[in-house]
Order: structure tokens, then sequence, then C-alpha cells
């Protein structure tokens, strides 16, 4: 089976996949829109990191969006910096979507609602990893 969150490539790589030079995507780590793994120095990225790379690159090319708009927005996706993302669904689909949250791993797609707010909130690293956090806990 394929993983998608497998370390693979080296930042020149991705760089030339997403047409943007290295430095952006550092400053782009540097703003915690994303977190390639490491090896030792040298930062490798996955396919899913690929793919909201290209969310960001979208985000700021075609809604005009700065840095601090991306961060903004991409801290309203639960999975973002999740591993395993399922990833979200059509219009057409069985499961209640949000048509206007688009899902930055399948693209024509958008994001599940969730069906209540305890079940955003066990997703969250951030509220896990929190001592003290009571934002969701209410």
């Amino acid at each position: 089976m394929f993983d998608e969150d497998e370390s693979l490539y080296t930042i020149g790589t991705v760089a030339k996949l997403i047409e943007e030079h290295p430095e952006t995507l550092r400053v782009w780590e540097r703003n915690d829109l994303l977190r390639p793994d490491r090896e030792g120095y040298q930062r490798k990225y996955s396919n899913n990191d690929l793919k909201r790379l290209r969310f960001i690159k979208y985000l700021m090319n075609e809604k005009r969006l700065n840095i601090a708009g991306v961060k903004q927005l991409t801290s309203m996706y639960s999975c973002w910096y999740k591993r395993n993302c399922s990833g979200g669904a059509g219009k057409n689909s069985p499961v209640q979507v949000n048509e206007s949250k688009p899902c930055w791993k399948l693209e024509g797609t958008f994001c599940l609602v969730a069906s209540d707010k305890a079940e955003m909130c066990n997703s969250c690293d951030m509220l896990r990893n929190c001592t003290g956090c009571t934002k969701c806990k209410e």
C-alpha cells in the first residue's frame, strides 16, 4: 500500500514540482504553513506535503491571500497537519459536505461536516498536546 505521508522528496525537487523557489518553501515553513519531516538538516516532503503546498499556492495566487490569511484559513482545517487524512467528498456525496470549504487534499471535493463539535476537537492535535486548553472542551 502506498503511504501518502512517507517523506520522499528534497526541497529542490519539490520547488521544481510546484514551480516555487526553495526559499519560498522555507518562508512558508517558518510561518508554520507546513511541517516537512527532517532527516538531519535536510527537509523531506511527502505527497501530502505537495498537496498542502499546492493548496497554499492556490490560496495565495488565486484567492490573493497573504501568509497571515493562509495561516488563518488553514487553522480552520482540523486535518491540516494530521497524517492519514482521508480527504473530502464531492457535492453529490451521500455524506454531508461544507461547500464553502474546499478540501486541501482532493481537488474538486469539500471538507466533510463534523457531526458535532466534539468530533472536530477530538481530531485536533493541538488540543491533545496542549495543557490547560479549554477552547473546545466546553
